[in-house]
């Protein structure tokens, strides 16, 4: 298994280029196979997630053809099974857009029950239910998830709680539906107005991407199209705390500053110098970082997937600060670890509270799921001594080359397979 080893204390500097946002990609990858022309899409992170979803793809008949580490021709013609039941695709949440990409186009489709990271209760039952208003019969039975309908009508959709993967399933199903569908409380998230731009792109007709009324109405076939997924604003905000947390001068290159709004303004909340830029944000950390409290909302609220790497600069921010978790109740999995470190901080119920330290100290701790596990390392970044973080197979499910990025911007990281590579590196730093 392999491990990150950190050696902290040292100032991020420097520039550092965001990657393709996955949450986007996963849903239009999926997307990619309601046409039967070739579709191209490049800025893909070359991340675990990706390439499981792009395995799923081909073992059901999709044509998936890698132009480069970032691009990818995909065309749907050949498609022979309409039953994704891949082993690694239970791993990753994103598998259930193939559900609403296949019964969009086929009218027919199963998928085994998604996995991912076990931060919470992700119900599927609002793409159940917003299936329904479209006419199919969904079936749930030995782990699989079935929707089919001799035909799709467009209907009206109420999502009893704001949700981006039904939102973003039920779009894709009613772009090729009869008649209008409209989708009340949508989800507004960068990456559902990615895929409806996408989706438009091949030709379907969808307006309001991005408010919370979404209107849709069916086409009859979607065309080829190349495409350029939006960057990561999750990717983009980690490194923003990085440069925070270490009392950095980082410039993140290829972002949408606009998406990163909710991070930023934490930020300088927390005492950072935020300079914003067309396609480019500066994080200054001043070294002395103020307590604040920070919230969980959907978008544009603070993001869930931001919330631990928050809590890793508020760990040393000066005086008392919160962080309410509103999105999902297993997220503080990883508080425990950070505590091995140093840190101060209690959780009741869905909140946080932390008493800010002068410094974390190096330890060894085990990342829980994709975003802690990213928090820890930024954590380990900002510890005196050595930190030792197990389990980053959960890391590299979503972010590309992220050792290499931090090296570039002068961290002392490597990423080991054995106690002998550890010891080699301890003995190089120290």
């Amino acid at each position: 298994m392999e491990q990150f080893v950190i050696k902290g204390g040292t100032p991020l500097n420097g520039e550092v280029e965001i990657g393709g946002a996955k949450n986007a990609a996963l849903a239009i990858l999926a997307a990619a196979v309601m046409t039967d022309e070739t579709v191209t899409i490049d800025n893909l992170p070359d991340v675990r997630d990706i390439n499981v979803l792009l395995g799923a793809m081909e073992d059901i008949g999709a044509v998936v053809e890698r132009v480069d580490r970032h691009t990818v021709k995909i065309n749907g013609s050949q498609i022979c099974r309409l039953s994704v039941d891949y082993e690694y695709i239970k791993k990753i949440r994103a598998s259930y857009y193939l559900l609403g990409a296949l019964l969009g186009k086929y009218k027919k489709a199963e998928v085994a029950l998604p996995g991912g990271c076990e931060i919470g209760s992700r119900p599927i039952d609002l793409h159940i239910k917003g299936f329904k208003a479209l006419g199919a019969e969904v079936d749930i039975s030995y782990g699989l998830i079935s929707a089919k309908a001799e035909h799709l009508q467009g209907g009206h959709i109420y999502m009893d709680k704001v949700s981006v993967g039904a939102t973003i399933n039920v779009m894709m199903a009613a772009a090729l539906a009869e008649g209008k569908t409209v989708i009340e409380n949508a989800a507004k998230e960068p990456h559902v107005v990615d895929v409806a731009n996408f989706l438009n792109s091949m030709g379907a007709n969808i307006r309001g991407a991005g408010t919370d009324v979404i209107r849709i109405v069916g086409v009859e076939k979607l065309h080829k199209t190349e495409y350029s997924v939006i960057p990561d604003q999750i990717e983009a905000g980690t490194f923003m705390c990085a440069a925070a947390v270490t009392g950095g001068d980082v410039t993140i290159k290829n972002v949408i500053p606009k998406h990163l709004e909710a991070t930023t303004a934490k930020l300088l909340d927390a005492g950072c110098i935020v300079e914003e830029y067309d396609d480019a944000l500066r994080i200054i950390g001043t070294g002395e970082l103020r307590s604040t409290k920070v919230t969980t909302l959907p978008y544009p609220g603070f993001p869930t997937d931001m919330q631990p790497q928050m809590t890793v600069v508020l760990g040393m921010a000066d005086g008392t600060s919160t962080v309410n978790e509103s999105i999902f109740e297993n997220r503080f999995k990883y508080v425990d670890e950070l505590n091995r470190m140093g840190a101060d901080i209690q959780v009741e119920g869905n909140t946080a509270i932390i008493q800010g330290v002068k410094q974390y100290t190096g330890a060894r701790v085990a990342a829980p799921d994709l975003r802690a596990g990213a928090a820890l390392v930024v954590a380990g970044l900002a510890a005196e001594g050595v930190t030792v973080v197990d389990d980053i197979h959960y890391i590299q499910r979503g972010y590309e080359n992220f050792e290499g990025k931090l090296q570039q911007l002068g961290a002392q990281i490597e990423r080991v397979s054995s106690e002998k590579e550890i010891q080699k590196f301890v003995l190089k730093v120290s």
